[in-house]
């Protein structure tokens, strides 16, 4: 787990009800200087993590390019619940299989 990955996962935990269901994943960029980190967490538990408008994810995001800056890289988070993540993992699976 790189450095970004522990603090956004440190933030993110105590937000959360299901503790143990949280991961966070970090994917591959073309550029050096982006990090995507993926969120995933129990159905319940991604509206608190998004909030009201998005309100909790921006703020979580903020704190993210903060942290970011001190590695000069540009940090991209996307939330996504265990059944979103299974079933974006299907679809890939059903256009390969097409």
């Amino acid at each position: 787990m790189t450095k970004l990955e522990k603090t956004l996962y440190d933030l993110i935990i105590p937000i959360v009800d299901s503790k143990e269901s949280v991961s966070v994943k970090q994917r591959l960029s073309k550029n050096e200087k982006v990090i995507f980190l993926n969120v995933i967490t129990a159905d319940g538990d991604i509206a608190r993590l998004i909030g009201r408008k998005g309100s909790m994810a921006n703020s979580i995001r903020q704190t993210m390019m903060i942290a970011s800056r001190l590695e000069n890289k540009k940090v991209i988070i996307n939330f996504e619940s265990k059944k979103g993540a299974w079933a974006s993992f299907f679809m890939e699976e059903i256009k390969w299989a097409n």
